[in-house]
């Protein structure tokens, strides 16, 4: 595809003593005397030929003084700079230079005045929009470059603030955690206000009629009413608190500010704002207790310091419940303990488990042995949800007396239970689940205990929150990572392929790892292996944009010298010398096992086969994508019964262990692979990448890549 953008250009008449008609002078002259714009004539040699008032008024010169001089000769140096690279640029190139500002400093002489007035006005600097074209003659040579500039300042100026105050109302708008509503002028409803709706739970009906004060809870309603109708018969100020009804049934705090929007000397609407505050005044009480307890807390506030090391290292929910069970235990000398968790509806809980030692700790949900807990369910974690308080029960009495006989038998194996412990799980002031402990004898919380309980199940909400978006987003990275490779891979007679790609379990950012395998127009079978450095989304868009070139080359010219160098000019003209990125590419015949193969820095091959020790390639690796060198390929052949397998540094480098001892114990490792593993690339892959990840942390993503020839059958 080409990707020239030259337009043809047009002819010149007029320069350096060729004859013009009539028509051809008047336009001359007119556009020279009374264009608004400025416009110019320089030879070959930047020398200014032709130049109106118009330009030599915005770059305050004289014009005796641009005649047959260049740039530099007149103007400012950093004008003239600029002036000189465009002009250069397009005699070079032979195309036109445009949408170019160029900036003329405030301390450049004034040129005649541009007032209407006829009075002088000064200008701190202008900015002008210059377009530099080639011109050609009749003979279709080049005699020079025309320019034409405009003087854009205001509408610069004008520009930078309609977008200084754009954002700062952007800004304003997405720091701002308030809900809007608006009321005509007795207060009646006029718009729907679906975000307030979405908190509160009401149908738009419901709102048409009642508005914001039927969800006002019953005890400030009357006293909300009173001031609200005072306001608006004052036409004042409307600035109050109140608790609102939501649409899980809970109550929360809200401030609201709503103000008289005037027409002349009418009101022709309220608009007000509710905030909230929920979350601040559950901070602030939670503040006065802490402080009022500090000097008896001391080592439950150790304790607690504990506990917050111990849940930053947490990263799945279930590593959460586990620290959690722990320091509670040994904190207050509880027995047994629980974490359950809010579903997507709010309306039930579930029990999550601890994780297990070896185990990354996937969270489970008691409703896989079991119901859930429904929040409007009698029980010590339901209450502690629904009213958003801890809830105590120091014996098996008490317990009767607060909840009946609603308690369930979700715990019924710990049947010597004798008190319980409620705390509800709150994020930003709203309930995420519950924590629960218990005892096998009648226990009295204390005040100080009490305290630190609630303390605990705060530092507890937030790692869970942060647990759930590492899950969430961990999720979202890997299927975007598998998104991008390959979904299957060619299903060939004379040859097997297998691939796995392992993301790395510390981050939520999708990789730079690839690979693909795809058949070319003469049936051969193109097999690519990279790695992009670095993680987010500029891996990943280097990742693809490395891929699909590598695809579009391929398909032109498949040899591999040829496509790493076509990946060496792309990485040239796009990507950033910083960028370090790897590439393994072969070509091969499916039926004779024969091809070419090319390197550009990426880890070697490693070679498996049932009559020979394993190996790596000796060949050279060649250096990574865009940086110079004379790409080379080699002859590349899979013999029959053997095995090829390309990966990514991740199987073989880690903090603990360098890329050379890591190519030596995964020569060790297939070497110790049985024979129907090494006949069976899919297993073949799974065991290298179990075998060599076995004992260290995984820091990087690992991607595998094996294509096997099977004996043929007798």
């Amino acid at each position: 595809m080409s990707t020239e953008t030259s337009v043809p250009h047009p002819r010149v008449s007029g320069v350096e003593g060729q004859p013009m008609d009539a028509s051809d002078a008047a336009l001359y002259a007119t556009l020279l005397k009374e264009a608004p714009g400025g416009l110019a004539f320089f030879d070959g040699d930047l020398r200014c030929r032709r130049a109106n008032d118009a330009l030599a008024a915005l770059l305050g010169v004289a014009v005796r003084d641009l005649q047959k001089r260049r740039p530099s000769e007149v103007l400012p140096e950093g004008v003239a700079a600029a002036f000189e690279t465009a002009l250069r640029k397009v005699i070079d190139e032979d195309r036109p230079v445009s949408d170019l500002d160029l900036v003329v400093p405030a301390d450049a002489p004034e040129g005649p005045p541009g007032d209407a007035s006829g009075v002088a006005t000064a200008v701190e600097e202008r900015i002008l929009a210059c377009t530099w074209l080639p011109a050609r003659n009749g003979d279709d040579e080049r005699p020079g470059v025309v320019l034409t500039a405009l003087d854009v300042t205001e509408r610069r100026r004008a520009e930078e603030v309609i977008r200084r105050k754009e954002q700062r109302y952007r800004s304003l708008v997405e720091a701002s955690a308030q809900v809007v509503w608006v009321a005509d002028p007795g207060g009646g409803v006029i718009d729907d206000a679906p975000e307030w709706r979405a908190i509160t739970g009401q149908t738009p009906d419901d709102y048409a009629v009642g508005g914001w004060l039927s969800v006002v809870h019953p005890e400030d309603r009357p006293r909300i009413e009173a001031v609200w109708r005072e306001c608006v018969e004052e036409n004042r100020v409307f600035e109050t608190n109140y608790r609102i009804r939501t649409k899980s049934g809970t109550y929360r705090h809200f401030d609201v500010r709503a103000v008289p929007i005037w027409q002349g000397d009418a009101v022709i609407e309220w608009v007000g704002a509710n905030t909230d505050v929920t979350g601040q005044r559950e901070a602030e009480e939670m503040r006065g207790r802490l402080t009022e307890q500090l000097s008896a807390a001391a080592l439950r506030t150790a304790r607690l310091q504990q506990a917050t090391s111990m849940l930053a290292e947490a990263l799945t929910v279930s590593q959460v419940v586990q620290v959690i069970t722990e320091v509670g235990r040994s904190a207050i000398g509880a027995d047994y303990s629980a974490v359950a968790l809010l579903d997507d509806d709010k309306l039930r809980l579930s029990i999550v488990a601890p994780s297990q030692p070896g185990t990354e700790g996937e969270a489970v949900s008691a409703s896989a042995s079991r119901d859930a807990i429904k929040v409007s369910d009698q029980t010590v974690m339901s209450v502690a949800v629904r009213e958003s308080r801890p809830f105590l029960a120091e014996h098996p009495d008490s317990l009767r007396l607060q909840l009946g006989h609603g308690e369930r038998d979700l715990f019924a194996q710990h049947t010597e239970e004798r008190a319980w412990v409620g705390l509800p799980l709150l994020a930003a002031g709203a309930p995420i689940g519950a924590l629960r402990f218990s005892f096998t004898r009648p226990r009295e919380i204390t005040e100080e205990e009490r305290v630190f309980l609630e303390a605990l199940a705060g530092q507890c909400a937030l790692a869970v929150e942060r647990a759930l978006l590492f899950e969430r987003e961990h999720k979202t990275a890997e299927e975007l990572q598998r998104s991008l490779l390959p979904s299957d891979l060619p299903q060939l007679p004379g040859m097997v392929l297998a691939a796995r790609y392992n993301p790395a379990t510390r981050h939520v950012q999708v990789g730079g790892d690839w690979y693909d395998v795809f058949r070319l127009p003469d049936d051969r079978l193109a097999v690519a292996v990279g790695d992009v450095m670095g993680k987010g989304v500029l891996a990943a868009a280097g990742m693809g944009r490395v891929r699909n070139a590598l695809r579009a080359l391929a398909l032109n010219d498949p040899r591999p010298a040829a496509v790493l160098a076509g990946l060496d000019r792309l990485f040239s003209a796009t990507e950033d010398e910083e960028q370090f990125t790897t590439v393994a590419y072969v070509v091969i015949d499916p039926e004779t096992g024969q091809g070419e193969f090319s390197n550009a820095g990426h880890p070697p091959p490693l070679l498996i086969s049932p009559d020979a020790p394993a190996r790596v390639s000796t060949l050279e690796p060649g250096t990574p994508l865009g940086w110079p060198s004379q790409r080379q390929q080699t002859s590349f052949s899979i013999e029959t019964g053997n095995t090829v397998v390309f990966y990514s540094d991740g199987l073989v480098e880690n903090r603990r262990r360098g890329v050379d001892a890591g190519l030596e114990e995964l020569v060790a490792v297939a070497a110790d692979a049985p024979p129907e593993v090494v006949g069976d690339p899919e297993r073949l892959v799974d065991f290298l990448v179990d075998r060599m990840l076995a004992g260290y942390e995984q820091v990087d993503d690992v991607t595998v890549l094996a294509l096997h020839v099977p004996p043929k059958s007798a």
